[in-house]
């Protein structure tokens, strides 16, 4: 899609939303056509990192224990370690909350199989299940990159809705979101954007804004 039509609706879209006491978030939406979203090769459950930025907090949880939990600490993480995992286990409400209360997981690679059968059926369907890391891993890179991510996840459905920034950003910063996230649906795709039936855009107390094709 062209650039100027992007930077057009993202213009509009900033200036139809209702002016509220707090920063809105920027969302993309995408509507997908021509794909049969029963086979499971079209569907997309893709992490992208937003050139300039998610514009809103990431909150990350690190599944370990010894330095790698010390370093989670550190970094201001949620660290779940063993003996958690065992209690959420047992406690599939209190499994939810958390899962629904994070945006990635990262986890110590030779923990995976108790988080597999602890916290897997609750993060799995989520489409959250953490990225492995080695015990002695450094986590500030792998955190600082999780914090500009998003996941594009349509599940069974031909659409999807994505965050790609936040009003205070500039419209030039949220357009190349913006291009980052349809780039990404057009490598999915042997048709590339042809695939995508409408797109539009919007802040959190606003309408939804058509980026012409």
């Amino acid at each position: 899609m062209d650039r100027e039509k992007i930077l057009k609706a993202v213009k509009e879209a900033k200036a139809l939303a209702k002016p509220r006491n707090f920063t809105q978030s920027v969302d993309l939406i995408v509507n997908l056509k021509e794909l049969d979203f029963t086979r499971p090769e079209n569907r997309i459950r893709q992490n992208v990192v937003l050139p300039h930025g998610r514009g809103k907090d990431a909150k990350i949880a690190v599944i370990g224990k010894g330095d790698l939990a010390a370093q989670a600490e550190e970094l201001g993480l949620t660290v779940i370690r063993q003996e958690e995992l065992d209690e959420l286990g047992k406690n599939r409400k209190k499994a939810k909350k958390i899962a629904n209360e994070h945006d990635f997981f990262i986890a110590q690679a030779d923990m995976m199989p108790i988080v597999g059968k602890t916290l897997g059926p609750v993060l799995g369907p989520r489409g959250k299940m953490p990225q492995p890391v080695p015990a002695n891993a450094n986590l500030k890179p792998i955190v600082e990159r999780l914090k500009k991510t998003v996941t594009i996840n349509t599940r069974d459905k031909p659409s999807f809705k994505v965050l790609v920034g936040n009003e205070k950003m500039s419209d030039e910063e949220l357009a190349e979101n913006i291009e980052a996230i349809l780039n990404t649906v057009a490598k999915k795709y042997e048709k590339g954007l042809y695939h995508i039936k409408s797109a539009y855009t919007k802040l959190t107390m606003g309408p939804a804004v058509p980026i012409e094709k």
